[in-house]
C-alpha cells in the first residue's frame, strides 16, 4: 500500500512540474496581455507585434518575436532600449506600467 502511495505521489508531482512548465505558454500574463495590446496600437506601424502577423511595409524594423529570440533579450536590455530615444524610432513615453506591459509582452513571445 506504501509503494502505491509513493508512486501516485511521484506521478503527481510529475504532473504538477509539467503543468507549472506549461502554464507561460498556455497563457499570456494580464500584464503580456495589456502589452500586446499596447503594442498592437503603438508599434505595429512598423513592427510586427505578433508571431501571425506580417511585416508592415518597408520591413526594416524587426517583428516582436525576432527580437524576443535574440539572445541578448532580457528585461533590462529591453527597459534600457525602450527608455533610450532612437533616431529612426518614434519618441514614445511610456508610463512605468506600460513598459512593464510591454517588457512583459515581448518576453512572452520567447519560444
Amino acid at each position: 500500500m506504501m509503494r502505491r502511495t509513493r508512486e501516485g505521489l511521484a506521478m503527481l508531482g510529475r504532473l504538477l512540474i509539467g503543468v507549472l512548465l506549461a502554464a507561460p505558454a498556455m497563457a499570456q500574463s494580464p500584464l503580456a496581455s495589456d502589452g500586446g495590446r499596447i503594442a498592437a496600437q503603438w508599434c505595429a506601424n512598423c513592427h510586427a507585434v505578433t508571431r501571425s502577423a506580417p511585416p508592415p511595409s518597408g520591413d526594416a524594423a524587426p517583428g516582436f518575436p525576432a527580437i524576443a529570440a535574440m539572445p541578448s533579450t532580457t528585461e533590462t536590455s529591453l527597459r534600457v532600449f525602450l527608455q533610450t530615444p532612437h533616431t529612426n524610432m518614434p519618441n514614445y513615453q511610456l508610463s512605468h506600467i506600460e513598459l512593464d506591459a510591454v517588457v512583459a509582452y515581448l518576453l512572452s513571445l520567447r519560444r
